[in-house]
């Protein structure tokens, strides 16, 4: 089923070509099983069609021959003809448990989706599959492969879907589904349903790419077989056994260089490569010095996967060099097992018996779904899953090494403080800067292949993540790990994070209801989100465990129905005589104005402890500035609009966050920056910003933009700060 054209792949099967398969493999099948299973499909599914209008048995059995190819045993082909059975039909789970066994009805289960409860939405429901399918694979790991052949006959099939609910299954196939098969390992089965989704999520770009690649086969087979040629001639005589073929990279592969990294096809190099595969490792890279004699190998294009193989266990060397005729192409060498687990992944351990046990690389290959499983047990929003199989089975990955020397793979967009936790939680609860390559970096530096990155640590007690670092983790691991230690730590700072971030959606939203009402809403919302008291909601919501950006529509929805929309509120200024003071829920109180929208001007960032002041703004509330701000006129009087200037002040009591930015001067000196850097990050301050530059008198200037609570707390950082030996000056910018 190998390099293949999506056109060359045969769409459906028949029972008996699934028999001559299964025969022509000489492996031992448990044939009378197999019929069993087959006929007891047949009639469940009786009259059953497909979109298609084919009768829907030949479904189960194109899934059963997909699995053959891979190399899957008995118990697998006969849960692949069964997995519809509980779904789609009357029979219950217990008869597939008496007739087949065990084994069969708890692969069927695995398969089968949770059809019958009710969710909220289609997302909901996705992820609640998924993660009954991944418990399932922690205990069977065919559950998957069964799911992946089921996918990929579905995709197969595409063509016979509507429009929509085509390029939605394209898009959890090419989010979900191929991310998985590209950490199992199984290369065959992820390139076909990548690119089975791109031709339907992307059409034009697909046949654009098809055609260019159709113009040039001719020409691309000549050369690669004139590539097989020298290589096999010049390599025979001191190594034995070799063998070659050629390798044309999948469309989905094309296509995230030339749209996504904005290459043209002739800045491509790997389009075509020559793959070498010899009896040992050894063989390999005397393989390798060969090739680099023979052709001019491109610089920074070398590879060791051997030495360094990625999660998936995937293992060969790749290097590109250049032929005498100026084309570029792509050398990949393995020995045989190595290109048996490339091409099959997990299912090798079956299709080729490989030796793999269960103490060693088979069980590595488990390790990535009990730690997702682990991850999620905290969380209350299930659909976190399915962000976390984009994020974090991301084919494109990175590889970047400890002080030690030991390699820590990561997604590709990870972070140092990504790095950190992937290395222990408590690594990264005590982070409070990072080195990549001896070199400080910010805190949301992105890792890239081949750096050293060295994790500073403090050794305070109590010191843990910053919440700001949830918006900048791009691994799951490390989002779960800091929201563990929110949720553990810190529950009556998350009750006040909370109600704080709830109170600043239901004012974004115009969600106001009076007190006894709030309550009681309040109280319905915890339950939907499984918390026993509002309390546990604010809490869930100031560590994550529930996200308001998911939740916030379906409490609309509920809002509209206790009460008819409210009408915008139109500022209404009082009359000069009127003693009424309003006090907005940011902190602020405006002289003569009830219930307005405050917003905090940019061009002077006023904190609590400013002398400030109001004006009206058209069509966006009361907009805040300090008093001394150059926008302000010295004498509103005699100004253009005195009546849209209003008296304001602060409330006695503010939790507002708001940003500042600080000035410092200082005397310029190795370490200097980290010094800053760790003193911030020890007061448990989110650092937005932080730029340096020298001056001509050997002092450096350094801009520092953070998050503050008021005045007074600003005051307290310029102190602790300016005890950093050689600090001259410290202001606001």
């Amino acid at each position: 089923m190998l390099n293949k054209t999506l056109s060359e792949y045969k769409t459906d099967r028949s029972y008996e070509e699934l028999v001559e398969i299964l025969k022509s493999t000489e492996r031992d099948f448990d044939m009378e099983l197999i019929d069993k299973a087959y006929h007891f499909a047949l009639s469940a599914h009786k009259d059953q069609k497909r979109r298609s209008g084919a009768p829907y048995i030949v479904h189960p059995i194109s899934v059963a021959y997909i699995l053959v190819e891979l190399g899957m045993d008995t118990e697998s082909i006969v849960a692949a003809l069964l997995h519809d059975v509980v779904e789609d039909t009357p029979t219950e789970l217990d008869t597939i448990k008496k007739l087949f066994g065990q084994d069969v009805a708890n692969l069927t289960d695995g398969v089968t989706k949770l059809g019958k409860i009710p969710y909220s939405s289609r997302e909901e429901q996705q992820a609640e599959n998924l993660r009954k399918m991944l418990i399932a694979m922690a205990d069977d790991i065919r559950v998957i492969i069964i799911k992946l052949a089921d996918r990929l006959h579905n995709m197969r099939t595409i063509e016979f879907m509507p429009e929509q609910k085509r390029r939605d299954k394209a898009l959890e196939t090419m989010e979900v589904y191929a991310p998985i098969a590209h950490r199992l390992g199984i290369r065959a089965v992820k390139e076909e349903l990548e690119d089975r989704s791109l031709r339907c999520l992307d059409p034009v770009a697909y046949h654009e790419i098809e055609s260019a690649l159709a113009l040039k086969a001719a020409d691309r087979e000549e050369f690669i077989r004139s590539i097989k040629e020298r290589i096999i001639k010049r390599v025979s005589p001191s190594i034995p056994n070799v063998y070659l073929e050629g390798r044309v990279k999948s469309i989905n592969g094309i296509y995230r260089k030339m749209f996504i990294q904005g290459k043209s096809m002739d800045e491509i190099y790997d389009i075509f490569a020559v793959r070498v595969i010899v009896d040992t490792v050894n063989d390999c890279y005397n393989v390798l010095g060969v090739i680099h004699d023979m052709f001019q190998p491109l610089p920074n294009r070398f590879k060791d996967y051997i030495s360094t193989p990625k999660p998936n266990l995937y293992q060969s060397l790749h290097t590109t060099v250049i032929a005498k005729e100026g084309i570029p192409f792509e050398v990949q060498i393995r020995t045989w097992e190595m290109h048996y687990t490339a091409e099959y992944g997990i299912a090798a351990h079956w299709k080729y018996k490989l030796g793999l046990t269960k103490s060693d690389a088979f069980e590595q290959r488990l390790v990535w779904i009990r730690q997702m499983l682990e991850n999620q047990q905290d969380n209350e929003d299930a659909t976190d899953l399915v962000r976390t199989i984009k994020s974090d089975l991301a084919p494109e990955e990175v590889f970047v090494f400890t002080p030690k020397g030991d390699v820590i793979s990561l997604p590709s967009g990870a972070t140092v403080i990504d790095f950190a936790y992937a290395i222990h939680s408590a690594v990264g609860n005590r982070m409070v800067g990072a080195k990549v390559d001896k070199r400080i970096v910010p805190i949301d530096y992105k890792v890239k292949t081949g750096e050293i990155i060295e994790v500073l640590t403090t050794k305070e007690v109590g010191h843990g993540p910053s919440r700001d670092w949830l918006k900048i983790v791009k691994t799951s691991e490390a989002r779960n790990k800091i929201r563990q230690w929110f949720k553990k730590e810190k529950r009556e700072e998350n009750i006040v994070e909370g109600r704080g971030e709830l109170e600043r959606e239901f004012r974004r939203n115009n969600i106001i209801l009076p007190e006894p009402e709030m309550k009681e809403f309040l109280e319905s919302i915890a339950k939907r989100q499984h918390c026993s008291t509002v309390e546990d909601l604010f809490a869930a919501i100031g560590y994550g465990g529930v996200q308001l950006w998911r939740i916030i529509p379906r409490i609309k929805e509920e809002f509209n129905k206790l009460k008819k929309p409210l009408e915008p509120i139109i500022l209404e200024q009082k009359s000069q005589s009127s003693t009424t003071h309003s006090k907005a829920s940011s902190g602020v109180i405006i002289e003569g104005i009830d219930n307005c929208l405050i917003k905090f001007s940019k061009c002077c960032n006023p904190l609590p402890g400013d002398e400030i002041i109001g004006f009206i703004t058209r069509g966006y509330g009361v907009s805040i500035h300090k008093r001394e701000c150059t926008n302000v006129p010295k004498d509103i009087a005699s100004c253009a609009e005195p009546a849209r200037w209003v008296k304001a002040h602060w409330a006695g009591e503010v939790k507002e966050e708001f940003k500042s930015t600080l000035e410092i001067v200082a005397t310029n000196r190795a370490g200097l920056l980290a010094d800053i850097t760790i003193q911030l990050s020890n007061m448990h301050l989110f650092i937005h910003t932080l730029n340096s530059r020298e001056t001509k008198d050997n002092h450096a200037i350094i801009y520092a933009t953070i998050t503050v609570n008021g005045l007074d707390h600003l005051k307290t950082v310029m102190s602790k700060l300016s005890q950093i030996n050689g600090i001259l000056s410290i202001g606001r910018s």
